[in-house]
């Protein structure tokens, strides 16, 4: 089988091409161009370039860069910056995984006659009863990025490999160890990639978009304080809010940035018995009863039941910060996802 791997600099995706190639495929190894701008953590550093094409030599295998940089501005940048503006939180991981690393990459997979797609993402792939293919957690739980990849369809999952998904990470440390990969020891990506280490979010929106100040008001509606910028506030926050010291934790309950007014109140204020969720995504047939939601990467499962796009808390829960990704789950399935609405 030919096989186009993802190779981003790292570790997990290093040693995928090696299990793929261990394997007897034909391997080839691709890094994607995604950002122009300056950054040095995640995957749009020019070093993790050059640690791509120094772990494809390593393993004998060609290696090409593919300039995805005007697809990435315009489908992950400007919906990052358009989303802060509307007073919504956005996960830009999961936009670059749903528009770039799968759908542009399978996109130049299929027109160059590769069989199949590989990542060095933490999840596993299962064949279920049927026959189709299903999404499932990795068996790390700590590294599982199962949530990061909902959108992908029962077709999209014919035409992927996810080879460390049932390895550890310590085990895939181990592995590129054993090979010798310059890899072997290199920190995780943290954080958005885009925005270097030594640039605020605020800083980055700020270049692209105009702030308005706002006003803070508990849930009375008494003004308590003023943020510099209510496009960067999102609910659950608890600090910069302007608030004096002393006084009982207090959160974002409410952004409205059309009158630049943030809401506050105490965790119990906080509390909602579900959400609403658009763009909904399903692997299969649509699944509607109990199921478990996550609503951030590593965050807990909430116990829930699911009508259409409505998620029903089986208990009260934080609110979701609209604009927020909610996945569901059926146990360690992938079962479908959205996106939380104001």
């Amino acid at each position: 089988m030919q096989v186009m791997v993802a190779m981003s600099g790292g570790v997990d995706s290093s040693v995928a091409a090696a299990l793929m190639l261990e394997a007897g495929h034909d391997v080839v190894g691709v890094t994607m161009k995604l950002w122009g701008g300056p950054s040095d953590k995640g995957c749009c550093s020019i070093s993790d370039v050059q640690d791509a094409r120094r772990a494809a030599d390593g393993l004998g295998i060609d290696h090409h860069v593919f300039n995805f940089g005007d697809d990435f501005e315009r489908d992950v940048i400007a919906p990052y910056v358009a989303e802060h503006a509307a007073g919504r939180t956005p996960n830009p991981c999961i936009e670059c995984n749903r528009s770039i690393k799968f759908a542009r990459l399978m996109e130049r997979a299929d027109a160059l006659g590769f069989d199949s797609v590989v990542t060095g993402h933490h999840v596993r792939l299962v064949r279920l009863s049927d026959g189709t293919r299903r999404l499932a957690r990795a068996v790390d739980a700590a590294k599982d990025q199962s949530y990061v990849l909902h959108m992908l369809t029962t077709a999209d999952l014919e035409r992927v490999e996810f080879p460390i998904g049932e390895l550890t990470k310590d085990q895939v440390r181990a592995r590129a160890a054993e090979l010798g990969m310059r890899t072997a020891t290199k920190p995780d990506s943290q954080d958005v990639c885009f925005i270097a280490s030594t640039t605020s979010r605020h800083e980055f929106l700020a270049d692209r978009m105009d702030f308005h100040s706002g006003v803070v008001v508990d849930m009375h509606g008494d003004e308590v304080g003023r943020v510099p910028a209510v496009e960067t506030v999102t609910i659950g926050q608890r600090k910069g809010l302007g608030l004096p010291g002393g006084a009982p934790p207090r959160y974002v309950n409410d952004v409205d940035v059309v009158a630049q007014r943030v809401t506050i109140g105490s965790r119990r204020d906080l509390l909602t018995d579900g959400v609403e969720l658009d763009r909904m995504v399903w692997v299969g047939d649509p699944v509607e009863g109990r199921l478990g939601a996550q609503t951030s990467a590593h965050g807990r499962v909430r116990p829930a039941r699911v009508a259409g796009e409505r998620v029903e808390w089986l208990g009260p829960e934080p609110r979701v910060a609209p604009g927020q990704t909610v996945v569901l789950y059926d146990g360690d399935l992938v079962v479908g996802g959205g996106i939380a609405v104001g």
